[in-house]
């Protein structure tokens, strides 16, 4: 698989807006994507009511609940819930530095998907910044397990996801995707698919003060006799498992870096995604650092380089 001209960070061209509600708080939430200069990494800055600021780097280390989303901070009011769907937009699509503003504790959840995400990034168009980009290439297989779950990367060329769900619900039972993940893959594979849920849950979620912004305009809602409740129905005939390989996306994206390998899972979900890529970037002899040899920008993943970094950590605070 070639990885095609990927050889330099990159930003977008200039800033811009959605706005949406959060799928927990149902309340009000405007997003601001801005440019970032070379080795800035991704940004999320939350703005709050008094005016100040909390900064939060994109990266593993920085990773707090992952129960029913994926969350940057450790406390709730410095912290920004649901960035799994905007961690894979901007993973897919190879932009490596940018800031994310957003004026409310989640990103708003738009369709469901990170269909919105890729199209406003689309509009404003992305921009290379002539600063070598480096990887975090797998070179031996680490695998984690998490009762009846496991998930695992592996050495490939490449860069692929093979995810793998099974529910006992007839509605959606075992299903798998498996591809390799490019920008138009994952446009056209994953990017449409929306997070779901079961009617049996949303009471109790409720009275938990969750899912007050979900409705059937942003989420697959399976009924109690295991029917679509949608109108429309599915995007994808296996639009959950298409999800929960877009959540993993986003997740993995807090590597900090692109990565080279095969990320493979069973029963995953964002929990499973933060162990198992903290397995990995804590053992320092299952990944190297590589970029693309000068020779040229348009390489396969065989021919990336280690390169002495002992200072490279982009997974770190």
């Amino acid at each position: 698989m070639s990885l095609g001209l990927l050889g330099f960070q990159t930003t977008i061209a200039t800033s811009v807006t959605l706005s949406g509600i959060g799928v927990h708080s149902g309340a009000p939430v405007t997003l601001t994507f801005h440019p970032a200069e070379a080795g800035s990494g991704i940004v999320f800055n939350r703005l709050h009511a008094d005016g100040s600021v909390t900064e939060l780097k994109a990266v593993s280390s920085q990773v707090g609940a992952t129960d029913l989303s994926t969350v940057l901070g450790f406390t709730p009011a410095r912290s920004v819930a649901t960035i799994e769907h905007v961690m894979a937009a901007l993973y897919a699509l190879g932009i490596d530095n940018i800031t994310v503003e957003v004026d409310s504790a989640e990103m708003p959840i738009m369709d469901g998907s990170s269909r919105m995400f890729i199209d406003a990034i689309e509009q404003v168009g992305i921009t290379s910044l002539g600063v070598k980009r480096r990887y975090i290439r797998v070179i031996k297989p680490v695998r984690i397990e998490q009762g009846a779950s496991w998930a695992e990367f592996r050495p490939y060329d490449g860069t692929r996801f093979e995810v793998e769900i099974d529910f006992d619900s007839p509605a959606i039972g075992r299903q798998k995707w498996e591809g390799d993940l490019t920008a138009s893959t994952f446009k056209d594979e994953l990017s449409r698919a929306r997070t779901f849920g079961f009617m049996r849950d949303v009471e109790r979620l409720w009275a938990a003060g969750y899912a007050l912004g979900s409705s059937l305009e942003n989420s697959v809602v399976i009924s109690d006799d295991n029917s679509i409740v949608n109108v429309e129905g599915l995007r994808y005939e296996d639009e959950f498992v298409r999800h929960k390989s877009l959540d993993a996306v986003g997740d993995l994206a807090l590597a900090g870096a692109q990565f080279i390998g095969c990320y493979r899972s069973y029963r995953g979900g964002h929990k499973v995604n933060a162990i198992a890529l903290k397995a990995l970037l804590s053992d320092v002899s299952a990944y190297e650092v590589v970029e693309a040899p000068a020779r040229s920008q348009r390489v396969r993943a065989r021919e990336f380089v280690a390169v002495n970094a002992p200072g490279f950590a982009p997974w770190s605070a």
